[in-house]
């Protein structure tokens, strides 16, 4: 049976599946649609929580980043960090507020249809920036193991989402959620045991991470270290230089992390406030599986690929071209992989000669060893997935991979199309300009907003502006600096008042988007960008994909200063945040 053959199995089935499930949980009532009618089991809800969180910057992009070295660790210390802050701080409160959606949370607690309506207009720009993340991951799975172009890839991704989304409300994504988790962490741990295994001798990846590496006898980050730096990278454990925008960095990941409107209205579709911190807890559980195996799998993957680049050692000659192994032809295909013989000698060369992220600046090898340029180019996005065709791991293991990769992809996709369907149907149309229409009508709404949700999302993942777990910083940013303070003022400070959350959230929002812009192009769309995104052209030092924690802080100064030369609000809202904070 051919590999092809194998992955559509895997695939394929794991889409009857999917649709099953959405069919047989399908929505009946806007309370299903949104918030799965709240009854939703705490271990059943942490799961899907992971499911949703675990999205495809998750199990495509991080152990690809993280296995560039410790610099990109923040990834994974801002994400984890700020699911604990969500899961403390917001959770429980919110869910005690008995709310379907943040907008919806938003114009009650600060009783304004201005504020609801801002809030609105900010969940759609940080859900649809987030979405091009999963778009983009999807369709580079699709892209490998359908053999389709990415293009193509992305598109049949938005037609399974439309299907099982559209059809089955939250009710109907929650149970597919669950699936989906159950597929993504058997296809991401699975692998990452395999390769433990045959590296160095561990069961567990996370005892791999700070074990020997067999075939040297060298702890592995020893080994992995030694042959970075012999190919002109600086050592995998290397300390960071810009430690200033590495902690703005992952504050602005947790920040953020707390804000993402498709996580939180998870915690609504629990019974009670009890249920919402269980839930949460399982979520940590379920999330901990998964981000404690990304810095083993990470070190392993950039290890394994380097060894196969060069089978007898950095000293010795690399790989010949034409000699290459079938799953480097494979990913050539998507051109997620690409050589170039730059000094014709038919071997593939693969340093980093100062183009390549964290060079060795005191690297002087490669002329005597008559390199003239890397001639290797690998997609950060390809080295989890390709991880089981470099490790020449069984079929059916490259199978439930490319079924993990699609799984992660398409559950945070539906988590966010569906948070920005409810966004529009119930916040902006129910409650602000249509206030008369039926449930039924509601419903209709709800989902035909999803619909143009998955259309724009699918023509803006087509030309995303860079790697899956980079896109998806741009909407941590936008979160982080518009809908978080906007919460935790509307839960902890009665005296924050609706020109004040109105004032915060925009002056927030645009420094946020505006800084990015400058640097990253208006809309993304190269060359529109007023500044080079380089650290000698960044303000204080500090990255685009950074600066939503500054936003955050001018949210929360803004809204202050506004709420004290403002009129206090009413007291019946200050008596109902103080129930929902003391009840």
């Amino acid at each position: 049976m051919s590999q092809f053959v194998i992955n559509m199995i895997f695939v394929l089935g794991s889409f009857v599946i999917y649709t099953w499930i959405a069919v047989w949980a399908r929505a009946k009532s806007t309370r299903e649609f949104y918030i799965a009618g709240g009854e939703v089991h705490p271990v059943m809800n942490g799961m899907a929580t992971a499911a949703d969180w675990l999205s495809a910057a998750s199990f495509l992009s991080v152990a690809g980043l993280i296995s560039v070295g410790y610099v990109n660790s923040s990834f994974v210390m801002g994400w984890t960090g700020g699911y604990v802050l969500l899961a403390t701080l917001l959770a429980p409160y919110l869910r005690r507020f008995g709310t379907y959606t943040v907008p919806d949370f938003v114009g009650k607690r600060y009783d304004s249809k201005a504020a609801r309506v801002v809030a609105v207009v900010c969940l759609i720009i940080v859900s649809l920036t987030y979405v091009i993340g999963q778009m983009t991951g999807a369709g580079v799975a699709f892209a490998r193991f359908l053999e389709v172009s990415a293009d193509w890839g992305l598109i049949i991704s938005a037609i399974v989402v439309f299907f099982y989304a559209v059809l089955g409300g939250m009710k109907g994504v929650t149970y597919t959620q669950v699936a989906q988790y159950v597929v993504l962490i058997l296809a991401f741990t699975i692998p990452a045991i395999y390769l433990s295994m045959m590296m160095t001798g561990h069961f567990f990846p996370q005892a791999a991470f700070v074990g020997e590496h067999t075939a040297s006898g060298m702890p592995l980050l020893h080994k992995l270290n030694q042959v970075v730096s012999d190919l002109g990278f600086q050592d995998y454990t290397a300390d960071v230089s810009n430690k200033w925008n590495m902690f703005l960095f992952t504050l602005t990941l947790m920040v953020g992390t707390a804000g993402l409107p498709h996580v939180i209205i998870r915690f609504f579709t629990v019974p009670n406030i009890q249920d919402a911190r269980w839930s949460a807890g399982w979520a940590l559980v379920f999330i901990a599986l998964f981000y404690t195996t990304v810095p083993a799998l990470a070190a392993m993957s950039r290890l394994n690929l380097l060894e196969t680049v060069f089978p007898n050692g950095t000293d010795q000659p690399s790989l010949v071209y034409e000699e290459r192994p079938e799953w480097f032809k494979n990913w050539e295909v998507t051109g997620l992989l690409t050589f170039e013989d730059k000094n014709n000698d038919g071997r593939i060369q693969f340093y980093n000669d100062g183009t390549l992220p964290t060079p060795d600046k005191t690297f002087d090898k490669a002329e005597e060893r008559g390199w003239m340029g890397n001639e290797l180019k690998v997609n950060n996005d390809i080295m989890v997935l390709a991880v089981p065709e470099i490790a020449n791991m069984p079929p059916w293991l490259i199978g439930l991979m490319a079924a993990g990769a699609i799984a992660a992809s398409l559950s945070t996709a539906s988590g966010l199309l569906l948070a920005i369907s409810s966004a529009l149907s119930h916040d902006l149309l129910k409650n602000t300009l249509t206030p008369n229409i039926t449930d039924k009508q509601e419903m209709f709404y709800a989902r035909v907003s999803m619909t143009v949700a998955i259309i724009v999302a699918t023509w803006l993942g087509l030309n995303p502006p860079g790697f899956a777990a980079q896109t998806v910083a741009l909407a941590f940013g936008i979160a982080a600096s518009s809908i978080f303070p906007v919460l935790m003022m509307g839960i902890f400070f009665a005296r924050i008042n609706s020109r004040g959350a109105v004032a915060g959230m925009l002056a927030g929002s645009i420094f946020t988007i505006g800084y990015i812009f400058t640097y990253l192009g208006i809309f993304f769309i190269p060359g529109t960008n007023f500044l080079q995104n380089t650290p000698s052209e960044w303000i204080f030092g500090i990255s685009p994909l950074s600066v939503g924690c500054i936003g955050a802080a001018i949210n929360f100064t803004t809204a202050i200063t506004v709420s004290l030369l403002t009129e206090k609000p009413s007291e019946e809202i200050q008596a109902m945040v103080r129930r929902v904070r003391y009840p």
